[in-house]
């Protein structure tokens, strides 16, 4: 005799229901039929994915470190690679009293830092917030939402040249907050925090208790002399010692062109790192030796930054004058991006403008509004469109030159 299996529904998290889809799997929906015009390559500046060649001497360090796989590594990292670190962030930002022994910590890229810190650091009670930037990097909403909290997104204002206005949050809302996301350099937009604004939050995580993660991705690529204050600088200038709830999140992929490697760091609250590398332990953070020795030899060289640096003024000198004249753009503070405005050119919306472009010319940009959440009663993404200048200054020119044509038939 043979009884029934049980049937019962599969167990899942809820919460994983509250996830939206990636931006890009929005745009692979809205171009879904649409077959490009003939006679025009392909030419993406949709992903921010840097495509410059990796520097020879990082994929050397990595193939003669290889003997390392066959030792599992520490969560900690290795004292070369955080002693690289170290010196990176005091020739970068000035910051002689950073310890590389309690204060940073090797991660797989700041991607999944950024997303694990909020599981490491809320405490999910009914109410709790995160508070991010809108548009946002749509990790910051997924870690809020897995963490068993709920996403607050503060809008940027082109007035304040993209940065969000922290006296328009209602005081009410402060108590509930344990997390807040900063991006700056910001993506899409790539302003920069000030110190003044930097003093400002400081005071609000003193007075409330929140937690400050600052996403600082795209700090090595700036378009003025002056390189982009940190927060782990602004706290040293404004005399706050040991960096109380502040952790900054850095990365490779983009200073490097080392995407593939997942390679970054976390540095800041000494007691905040002191449970996240607990939590890490556990979940099995540890970065492979062979990507330790060749993120160690890439922190510890500034010559092939500055080469990369320079290719993004180049591009960016080049293509933002050229799409000045028929859109709503300029150029930002640093990052890769491009943040143009389209509405103004003709009655048409971010998500029309880059079907047709990729319809007509077959240049992929991604609409703004994919990238922000509706927030206070407006989409502040709506109606913009990113570009991300990753490729060849003559390609990104090839698709400068394209997207003229076609504004100038929409006007």
């Amino acid at each position: 005799m043979h009884s029934d299996p049980v049937t019962r529904a599969l167990p899942v998290n809820p919460l994983l229901s509250k996830l939206q889809p990636y931006p890009f799997e929005k745009l692979k929906q809205l171009f879904a039929g649409v077959t490009p015009a003939a006679g025009y390559s392909a030419i993406s500046l949709g992903i921010g994915e840097p495509r410059h060649p990796t520097p020879a001497f990082i994929k050397e360090t990595l193939a003669a470190s290889l003997g390392g796989l066959a030792a599992y590594p520490a969560t900690l990292g290795s004292e070369e690679l955080r002693n690289a670190i170290a010196g990176w962030l005091r020739r970068r930002y000035g910051l002689e009293k950073i310890d590389p022994a309690s204060q940073i910590l090797p991660v797989n890229g700041s991607r999944e830092a950024l997303f694990a810190f909020a599981q490491a650091v809320i405490d999910p009670v009914p109410g709790a917030l995160v508070m991010s930037p809108n548009p946002f990097y749509q990790i910051y909403e997924g870690a809020a939402y897995l963490a068993g909290a709920e996403p607050y997104f503060l809008n940027s204002d082109p007035a304040r040249n993209f940065a969000p206005d922290f006296r328009s949050v209602p005081e009410a809302v402060w108590p509930r907050v344990q997390l807040l996301y900063v991006c700056s350099p910001g993506n899409p937009t790539g302003a920069v925090l000030t110190l003044a604004d930097w003093e400002e939050l400081f005071a609000l995580s003193d007075r409330h208790g929140f937690v400050i993660a600052s996403d600082e991705c795209y700090s090595e690529i700036y378009f003025k002399q002056e390189a982009p204050l940190g927060a782990l600088e602004a706290a040293q200038r404004l005399g706050r010692d040991g960096y109380p709830r502040l952790v900054v999140f850095s990365s490779l992929s983009k200073r490097s062109n080392v995407p593939g490697m997942r390679s970054g760091f976390v540095a800041g609250d000494a007691a905040i790192l002191k449970k996240f590398l607990l939590y890490r332990t556990y979940h099995g953070g540890a970065m492979s030796p062979p990507v330790q020795a060749a993120s160690a030899a890439a922190w510890n060289d500034e010559t092939h930054v500055e080469e990369n640096r320079a290719k993004y003024i180049a591009k960016f000198s080049q293509v933002t004058p050229m799409l000045q004249e028929v859109l709503d753009v300029a150029l930002p503070d640093a990052g890769f991006y491009l943040w143009a405005r389209v509405d103004r050119l003709a009655d048409i919306s971010d998500t029309e403008f880059a079907r047709r472009l990729y319809a007509e010319y077959n240049v992929t940009v991604l609409p703004g509004s994919y990238l922000a959440r509706e927030a206070h009663g407006i989409n502040p993404g709506r109606n913009r469109v990113r570009m991300a200048l990753v490729a060849e200054v003559d390609e990104c020119l090839e698709a400068a030159r394209r997207i003229v044509d076609f504004a100038r038939k929409l006007s």
